[in-house]
């Protein structure tokens, strides 16, 4: 993939940052009636390839009165011109755009079938959604609001065109209500909306329909503000800390400390273990509960386990000594040894800090946050949706998940990865990244351990003045999603066990390199 297919490929535009695109380009002379050519044809083409006409004969298409519905009937005559019946629905054919309107003259002159009634494509093999691009901003009521509930009542494949109909562009609010697609093919570039946590029963599969926009103008656009890009094999390949220098020693590949584990949570430990070692990173310490070292060693022979004393508070002197210390996993509510002294010294201390799962309750007390947005050495935070809203209660993730994530990033001076079907990850609210890929093969205790450990791993790796700590910790994430793919494709996609999950990101990592 060069440079160019890259940048159509990951960047990602809100509303505004697509309008600004299309206006240059067309300032520039690209004529609006060509765009709407080329991308209806490269639908239509698209469309006949997954949707092959001995299957799927008779095509609905439901036509808006904007661009989209003009994108649709250059779509519907291209596919009429292959073979398909095709029956059109035109609720709003007299108040259609001009470009629009004349592409609605000339499917009436071919004699297209069009229909009065939605019900009359209840029987179509397939449903083509143009109602509304990008950009729409209104709810939808009335007739059209009924209309849209009997479409997706028939559960019949359904495709929509740049983005479902009814679905916020940038929030992936939906708009009253909204088309459940079973694909979506994006034009162009890909719209924000599409990685929002409330808008994923609506997109299906989401492709993107490079309809070559001058990459040029894409980088002035998105270079005027804080970019927003989809992880690419092409970068994690980059971020890997391969291949490694034929004279190198354990120390120049990265030494971590993990303060994980309790009596009552001695898995997570494992599971971090588990993550640390996917890694390759050269030394692992991990200090846990004296009471589970020897089940630790067990485990890790090739690691330092320190045994934390369970009688009386914790004090380490030499925390200085790692590239990046991993804080959290499983060392349950109750701990008492790790008191909040011993927390506040690790905000304090210059290393890389990240904090998952129960090192959470920790910042939550006291002026912890505040220490926090203070520190000079960088700091990440991994939590799911509940411990985000348990930090930040005043930020909501189902009204506009990617800016709530920036704003917490933004507030405490960190790096956040927050943890969903589609994982976004912001440092300090300017640069974010969104892995794309998702599985419910991650939806089981244990994963996120072993994630914590991973991301220890690669960032103590990696001198993060050369490569940006986002970049990192996105790169540890599409590993570790692609891991559970891969695993779920050979075990099972009720979810992946921990201990599975580590060694499948190994190979997630072989198949990357040998690319």
């Amino acid at each position: 993939m060069n440079n160019i297919d890259e940048i159509q490929n990951t960047v990602i535009v809100t509303t505004k940052q697509m309008q600004d695109i299309e206006k240059q380009m067309f300032t520039q002379g690209m004529p609006v009636a060509s765009l709407m050519e080329k991308a209806a044809l490269l639908c239509s083409q698209k469309i006949n390839q997954d949707y092959p006409l001995n299957q799927y004969l008779t095509v609905g298409i439901i036509i808006g009165s904007g661009h989209n519905g003009g994108d649709g009937l250059v779509i519907a005559r291209e596919l009429f011109f292959k073979g398909y019946q095709i029956k059109v629905y035109t609720p709003f054919a007299e108040k259609s755009k001009d470009l629009t309107a004349q592409h609605l003259q000339y499917a009436k002159f071919l004699n297209l079938n069009f229909v009065n009634n939605i019900d009359e494509l209840k029987f179509c093999n397939l449903i083509i959604d143009c109602l509304f691009g990008f950009g729409l901003n209104r709810v939808i009521d009335n007739f059209l609001y009924d209309n849209i509930l009997r479409v997706n009542s028939w559960q019949k494949p359904l495709i929509s065109i740049d983005l479902p109909s009814g679905i916020d562009t940038d929030t992936g609010e939906v708009l009253g209500v909204a088309i459940k697609a079973t694909k979506t093919l994006c034009l162009g570039l890909w719209k924000l909306g599409l990685f929002q946590s409330s808008v994923t029963e609506y997109t299906g599969k989401i492709e993107i329909i490079d309809i070559g926009i001058p990459h040029n103008l894409i980088e002035e656009t998105i270079n005027k503000s804080n970019p927003i890009t989809l992880m690419s094999k092409k970068k994690v390949k980059e971020i890997l800390p391969l291949p490694r220098g034929i004279n190198t020693h354990k120390y120049q590949q990265g030494n971590l400390l993990l303060i994980c584990g309790s009596c009552q949570y001695a898995g997570a430990a494992l599971l971090s273990g588990y993550g640390a070692k996917s890694s390759g990173v050269g030394m692992v310490t991990l200090a846990v509960p004296e009471s589970l070292k020897l089940t630790i060693i067990n485990h890790f022979p090739f690691a330092l386990v320190v045994g934390l004393s369970e009688t009386e508070d914790v004090d380490f002197l030499s925390l200085n000594n790692y590239d990046v210390i991993t804080f959290g996993m499983g060392i349950s509510k109750n701990n008492l040894l790790l008191t909040n002294k011993f927390f506040e010294k690790l905000l304090t201390i210059n290393t890389t800090l990240i904090i998952d799962a129960d090192g959470f309750n920790y910042l939550l007390n006291k002026n912890f946050m505040e220490i926090l947005s203070n520190r000079k050495s960088p700091t990440i935070l991994t939590p799911h949706e509940g411990e985000f809203k348990r930090l930040f209660p005043d930020l909501d993730l189902t009204k506009n998940r990617f800016m709530a994530l920036q704003k917490a990033a933004k507030r405490t001076n960190s790096t956040i990865l927050l943890k969903g079907e589609k994982t976004m990850i912001s440092h300090q609210g300017k640069n974010t990244w969104i892995i794309k890929e998702g599985t419910p093969a991650l939806a089981r205790g244990g994963s996120g351990d072993v994630l914590s450990g991973f991301i220890g791993g690669l960032v103590a790796q990696r001198n993060l003045t050369e490569y940006p700590i986002e970049e990192v910790v996105a790169t540890a994430a599409w590993l570790h999603q692609q891991g559970a793919i891969l695993a779920a494709k050979k075990h099972t996609q009720m979810g992946v066990d921990g201990v599975i999950l580590a060694k499948y990101i190994n190979k997630a990592i072989s198949e990357i390199i040998n690319q």
